[in-house]
């Protein structure tokens, strides 16, 4: 081979390798963590087709059993008129007869296997630990020692920290123990021939393992990355970091290095030790290696009619949801007393039936939960910066206290960070949180005491924040002008898209309360970053009511009356409460405790409360509630957005009254008065995403918990603070929901549905839109979410692959 083809050769592998980690989605850490599809970087594909190839490369499943759509079809849930429907939309000649017939036949459960696999089923293994265990586990461990360590020294250039791979190389080398425990004399000796650089590496394995093609090249490193696809989503959430901060940092061809060092150390121990083993192994591996399309499409075929079933329960819902969008809605008075505008999060759907239900002069409107602030906050006596928008973008500018408070506030606060930063390492992990209580014994029993029956609540999110009366924003160092502030209130405006302003509107944000959980943000706001919305409320609502912002505003034709006061609120969606940051009018205040009382009712049958003697006791049940949220032992203190099958882009008119069961997106947009679409635009490739992302985690945390769930929230470890969890003392990092996130024991709580979105917009609009946006095109186009317009006349019309259809319902 010529110097030139063989530097071409390298070139061609590598860029294999870099485009299969081009497929991981990243994962967020457990102090910002927001939902994301686990595929999303697979977008571009359709989603039959990610289903085909994670099926047949790393055996996970995107569907459900036959099991499961057989029992929704003798529920009469999934019914004949569904079935013949989906198996027209997917282009399937089949009966029901034939379909239900599939549901018999077991799916194609090969799959890819690697070196390290083969080996595990070698006689010589019997009886011995894995190699697919021990491989997770060493290099799981040396992945959570190598980030935190990049974390504390703040991942500077001039940091001592080795580049990953060299890191690895070297441990690997020193560690003398893996030889002992998996009970292979002479292992080392490969570990110490592999070579220093990791594009070597790669060219060596794929050498000897007679990898020739490039697209063979990146399938396996595909697989190699699905098996420890925990750290490979922390690396790809690095990447994502750096590219929103205009930098550019990809460590996944490092870890394919790793993973790959351990299929040629291995590859090369057993033809030196075992020789006749080898021949095995290679007879297996050779065969293997060609058939990776074929497992593919095995896999797709295997699949096929099940994705019919999934289709028909997806119409099933979605006949549901047009029924409920064609009812009568309620009216609201002509005068309204206030506005209240919430997060379009599923539980603010509950609340917001709740709230409007006290008076007919209450209207409730949905909005992004970050409220348009595309904000970091800076925590006066911290020093930090943390993003409080979606995740898909970067902060424009930075907000901290401000008054003659912020001093004091700082120095209280850094001394109780001081404080609690022991008990707060030790209280999110499942086996530490008990060993702190038992090393402490009674000197900490008044304080859990006072934890575990909800006597303390100095933890809520508005307790934390109750006191701060100013925020300053800033620009770098920069505060914002007085025209800047109105750029931003007027976009928020703007985007709100309420034809009068009322007396009072609150702006009402989001947050959880919960104790000993680790993926708490995860019930947080996810447009917030993982946080609460206390401050993009806060921030917002100072803006709107700044009179030199308002004078700069009606200058630019945004008139604000003299009389509307913003109010910013907090909606605890554990207890259901609605707190307010400051004094409201005294009806306001008893119209937000009675909302309160009646949604902690309607949710109540899902905690397992309403065969309780609290639950018809409005105090009672409300003390329940708050007791759970407490309750250090308590898993499923809520059910998140668990259920979650809908995106509603409509004027509140068409959906007031309307029970959605907590299970739609509510986004408030009136059409008329959008005469350039550019609000429609900013929801399609915003709100739209994030709601897909939403739904997208917890149908994968069902259809395979084991790969994209994190597992048993009883065994959950922490590691490195913040990074993620462990289940147990090892194993991958984990991703996705908790098994009690989605299941309550006996049933799923989630059924997966992909994200059904109905907008109340021209066609055509929505199609520019879809033109206009790779990314909207891809998830319409590639069906990872059902797409519908809403018409005026309450018909409703399906983007379907040829373009528009008018959907009929029996």
């Amino acid at each position: 081979m010529t110097v030139q083809s063989s530097s071409f050769h390298f070139e061609a592998m590598f860029a294999a390798v870099e485009a299969a980690g081009q497929s991981i989605a990243p994962v967020w850490p457990l102090d910002r963590s927001i939902a994301v599809n686990p595929v999303w970087e697979q977008r571009s594909e359709h989603i039959s087709e990610v289903a085909a190839e994670l099926g047949a490369l790393g055996g996970i499943r995107c569907l459900m059993p036959g099991d499961y759509y057989l029992r929704l079809w003798q529920r009469s849930v999934i019914k004949n008129r569904h079935l013949v429907a989906a198996a027209s939309d997917q282009g399937v000649t089949a009966t029901p007869e034939d379909l239900l017939q599939a549901l018999k036949a077991p799916l194609a459960s090969e799959h890819w296997q690697n070196v390290s696999d083969w080996l595990d089923e070698s006689p010589q293994r019997q009886n011995k630990m894995a190699w697919r265990d021990e491989i997770t586990h060493q290099i799981s461990q040396f992945m959570a020692d190598y980030t935190q360590s990049k974390v504390q020294t703040g991942n500077q250039p001039h940091s001592q920290v080795k580049p990953l791979y060299q890191a690895w190389v070297s441990q690997a080398r020193a560690d003398k123990g893996i030889t002992i425990l998996m009970g292979e004399p002479g292992l080392a000796r490969a570990f110490q021939e592999l070579p220093d650089d990791p594009g070597a590496l790669i060219l060596a394995a794929f050498s000897e393992l007679g990898v020739t093609s490039a697209h063979q090249a990146e399938q396996y490193a595909k697989a190699l990355l699905l098996d420890i696809n925990g750290w490979a989503s922390r690396l790809s959430f690095e990447r994502w970091e750096a590219r929103l901060n205009g930098q550019e940092e990809d460590a996944l061809p490092q870890l394919v290095a790793i993973r790959l060092g351990w299929e040629l150390a291995l590859w090369r121990h057993w033809q030196w030790r075992h020789p006749q083993a080898a021949k095995r192994l290679q007879a297996a591996w050779f065969m293997q290696l060609p058939q990776i399309g074929l497992l593919k499409e095995r896999h797709r075929y295997s699949q096929q009619l099940l994705w019919v079933w999934q289709r028909a329960a997806e119409r099933a819902r979605q006949e549901e949801e047009q029924r409920l969008l064609r009812s009568p809605a309620l009216k609201a008075a002509p005068q309204t007393s206030l506005q209240a505008v919430f997060c379009i999060d599923v539980r603010s759907e509950i609340i917001r039936r709740a709230l409007e239900s006290q008076s007919p002069t209450i209207t409730t409107h949905g909005f992004a939960g970050f409220f348009g602030l595309s904000a970091a906050y800076a925590p006066v006596g911290t020093g930090l910066k943390r993003p409080q928008l979606p995740g898909l973008f970067s902060a424009g500018f930075s907000v901290t206290e401000g008054g003659h408070e912020a001093q004091e506030l700082g120095q209280v606060r850094a001394v109780r960070h001081q404080q609690q930063a022991a008990w707060n390492d030790f209280s999110r992990g499942a086996s530490t949180a008990f060993s702190m209580v038992e090393a402490l014994g009674l000197t900490y029993a008044g304080k859990l005491l006072k934890r575990t029956f909800g006597w303390q609540r100095d933890d809520h999110p508005v307790n934390d924040l109750a006191t701060t009366g100013h925020w300053d924003l800033y620009q770098g160092e920069r505060p914002l002008t007085i025209s800047e502030k109105a750029d931003i209130a007027g976009q928020v405006l703007k985007g709100l898209g309420l034809r009068r302003l009322a007396r009072s509107v609150m702006l009402v944000g989001h947050g959880s309360h919960t104790t000993n959980n680790p993926h708490a943000a995860g019930l947080d706001c996810g447009a917030c970053g993982g946080q609460t919305g206390a401050i993009n409320v806060q921030v917002v609502a100072q803006l709107l009511n700044n009179q030199a912002v308002r004078k700069a505003l009606a200058e630019r034709g945004q008139r604000i009356p003299d009389a509307t006061h913003f109010y910013a609120a907090l909606h605890n969606t554990t207890t259901d409460d609605l707190d307010c940051f400051g004094e409201l009018p005294e009806d306001v205040g008893q119209w937000l405790k009675d909302a309160t009382l009646l949604a902690q009712r309607e949710r109540a049958g899902n905690l397992g409360l309403k065969d309780q003697p609290a639950f018809n006791n409005p105090d009672a049940l409300d003390r329940e509630i708050r007791k759970r949220a407490a309750d250090w032992s308590e898993v499923r203190p809520e059910w998140g957005l668990a259920g979650n099958s809908a995106f509603i882009v409509a004027p509140r008119r068409m959906t007031r009254g309307v029970n959605f069961g907590g299970r739609a997106f509510l986004h408030d947009y009136d059409a008329s008065l959008d005469s350039d679409f550019s609000i429609l635009e900013a929801i399609m490739t915003a709100p739209m995403v994030v709601t897909h992302w939403i739904n997208m985690q917890y149908n994968a945390s069902v259809t395979d918990p084991l790969k994209f769930g994190s597992g048993n929230k009883l065994l959950h470890n922490v590691v490195g603070g913040h990074l993620g969890v462990f289940e147990g003392n090892g194993g991958d990092l984990r991703i996705g929901l908790p098994f009690q996130s989605v299941h309550n024991g006996q049933r799923w709580m989630h059924e997966p549905l992909r994200l059904s979105v109905y907008i109340a917009a021209p066609e055509a609009a929505i199609s520019d839109v879809i033109d206009r946006h790779e990314t909207v095109r891809d998830l319409v186009h590639n069906e990872w979410i059902n797409l519908f317009a809403l018409r005026d006349n309450g018909l409703v019309s399906r983007c379907a692959p040829h373009g528009w259809e008018e959907v009929i319902n029996d």
